[in-house]
């Protein structure tokens, strides 16, 4: 159990999903890279988040004197809402719950944006290789278990990280069988958001669209798998990978399309020179299928402005704990805020 006593040099440092929970201890000062331990855990098989940071404490001797948890769902207030997931929560709840006296929640794309800047070359993929300009805003859009974006802006010596529900908004289709999607899926959600086709849970969405609204033939050993599997996304990702199945290809290729779409749109929005950073668990298991050329169509397909889009670096994010690197890194310029008031 942990002591009654703050260690002002530890940190909490948390990257909370909809399908898995990191959390990890940072020594004040160090690098976000090493954390002194870490554990991950299945978010679906916990009933809050309160009852996995008691478990983690539980096996250390002393309290962290703060912690920063980068969450998937809005951070309205001191108080959190995980999109996919029945977990709310707020600041206050993990004081009481942790004992720790200093907790600082934000989204999990707010925590990605934070480590972008601090990334370095191994720990990304240039899809798109053109030069950044200084201090252009960099967006940074996140395909997992939901669809998350954020936005950082640059300048005066000062960099700061914006979170958004951008995922959220509306679905545009950008052709037929896109207009057939949304039409296919109108019929069962009330709103067909940007997350309900671009993200690990929506890719399935994509694949019944297919599969029952186009007729494509469903190979018996991909059902077979699928029946096997309470998530489906990786059966299908890896069969259009693998070449194994036309109607995963299908489903994958229309997913990057609709994915590349949207970051094109989110660079526009926030004038992305710096920069646009694909993260989350899906795009490094589909580098491939991403160089194709269909992304980058997707992406720079905005008509009058195909030429500025083309001029902008895109680079996909390989490190599966950048938002907990970037949580770590907030709570450090945390404490040294404190250190030097």
């Amino acid at each position: 159990m942990v002591s009654a006593l703050d260690d002002e040099r530890l940190l909490l440092a948390g990257d909370v999903g909809g399908t898995k929970t990191v959390l990890a201890l940072f020594a004040r000062g160090s690098s976000s890279e090493h954390p002194l331990r870490s554990v991950t855990y299945d978010s679906r098989k916990s009933a809050c988040l309160e009852e996995i940071i008691r478990a983690f404490l539980a096996d250390e001797s002393r309290s962290p004197a703060s912690a920063v948890l980068a969450v998937a769902g809005p951070v309205v207030d001191e108080s959190a809402i995980v999109t996919n997931l029945p977990w709310t929560f707020s600041a206050s709840s993990i004081r009481e719950a942790s004992g720790i006296p200093e907790v600082l929640l934000m989204n999990d794309l707010e925590g990605l944006a934070w480590a972008v800047p601090h990334l370095g070359e191994s720990d990304v993929f240039v899809l798109n290789d053109a030069p950044p300009t200084d201090e252009g805003a960099i967006a940074v859009i996140a395909s997992g278990t939901g669809l998350g974006e954020a936005f950082i802006t640059r300048g005066a010596g000062r960099t700061v990280a914006h979170p958004t529900e951008g995922g959220h908004s509306d679905f545009a289709p950008r052709n037929p069988i896109q207009m057939e999607l949304l039409q296919f899926l109108s019929r069962e959600f009330d709103h067909v958001s940007y997350e309900r086709v671009a993200s690990g849970s929506g890719i399935p969405n994509v694949y019944r669209f297919f599969r029952d609204g186009r007729e494509l033939t469903e190979e018996p050993s991909i059902r077979e798998r699928l029946a096997a599997t309470d998530d489906p996304t990786p059966v299908i990702v890896r069969a259009a990978c693998e070449g194994e199945s036309e109607l995963c290809r299908q489903t994958v290729e229309t997913f990057i399309e609709i994915l590349g779409a949207e970051a094109g749109n989110l660079a526009l929005k926030v004038m992305a020179t710096g920069g646009v950073f694909l993260g989350g668990g899906i795009p490094p298991r589909v580098l491939r299928l991403l160089e194709t050329g269909t992304f980058m169509q997707a992406f720079t397909g905005k008509g009058r402005f195909a030429s500025l889009l083309q001029a902008i670096p895109i680079h996909v994010v390989l490190e599966p704990r950048a938002a907990l690197r970037g949580a770590a890194l907030r709570g450090f310029a945390s404490q040294a805020d404190r250190a030097t008031a």
